[in-house]
Parts: C-alpha cells; sequence; structure tokens
C-alpha cells in the first residue's frame, strides 16, 4: 500500500521503520527551534511537517514510541492518537512529559509512532435486552484473580 504524503517544509523527515517488520512508523519532530524543554506534567505539541492522505477504510494511530516512553517518560498526551482517512491537516504530537524533570526534545527526534489500520464501519442497532454470555456483567477482574 503506498500512502499519499504532503511535506509542509524542505527539510522535514519522511516516516521511517526502525526495522523490515516493524508495524510502526516513525514521527519525527519538526521544530522551528533547535530544541523545546518540557516541564514535569506539561504538554507540547509537537509538529511532524507532514500531512497524510490515508485510503478510505484506514486510519492512523498514532502510539507511543517504547524508547522515548521508558528513558524519559514521554508519551502521546492522548496516549493513542487517530488520523482519519478525510483529514488532511498536519499530523501532530501532543507530548506529556510524565516524569519529574524537566525533559528536552530535539528538532529531528522520533517522537511517535503512525501504524496505518483497517477500520470497520457499523452501525449501532438499539435493542432491549442483549444476548447473555458466561460472562455476562462481570466487569473489572470478572475474569481473573490478577
Amino acid at each position: 500500500m503506498k500512502i499519499n504524503i504532503k511535506k509542509l517544509y524542505n527539510d522535514v523527515i519522511i516516516p521511517t521503520r526502525g526495522s523490515k517488520e516493524a508495524a510502526g512508523y516513525d514521527l519525527y519532530a519538526y521544530l522551528e527551534e533547535e530544541s523545546v524543554s518540557l516541564n514535569p506534567g506539561e504538554t507540547y505539541m509537537i509538529k511532524t511537517g507532514l500531512c497524510f492522505e490515508i485510503p478510505d477504510g484506514y486510519f492512523g494511530g498514532v502510539f507511543a514510541r517504547s524508547g522515548l516512553a521508558s528513558k524519559k517518560n514521554l508519551r502521546p498526551a492522548n496516549c493513542v492518537g487517530v488520523i482519519d482517512s478525510d483529514y488532511r491537516g498536519e499530523i501532530m504530537v501532543p507530548i506529556y512529559n510524565d516524569s519529574d524533570k524537566v525533559q528536552v526534545i530535539e528538532k529531528n527526534d522520533r517522537v511517535a509512532q503512525i501504524i496505518i489500520m483497517p477500520y470497520l464501519n457499523v452501525e449501532f442497532n438499539e435493542v432491549d435486552e442483549l444476548g447473555i454470555t458466561s460472562r455476562d456483567k462481570g466487569g473489572f477482574g470478572s475474569t481473573g484473580s490478577n
């Protein structure tokens, strides 16, 4: 599958994969300055400088990068971003600092990863009763001891 992308600036980095079988494509920070500092508990909107043309029936899921999360405690503020196929604006990632220290993001740092995924169009059908299962209405923690 080919995804059309548009660079908004000449020096933007196109998404890359860390390995041949990686599901996610790294998104790079496009900053007008060399770096930004995030205080503990602060969110900063990181531009990527890219617009995507995602095919109908698919969306782009924007996920945390494990290295950034485990080394700097930085993650997308919305945990998982959803880029719909009809959106043509710049992809931006709100990065949240979960740590107790000031963290720095440099221009061209990998800040998140995007995975292109299919989705199902559904219709919701209102009913008076739902089918019964063995779990039925058992909620949090109802399927095991852990």
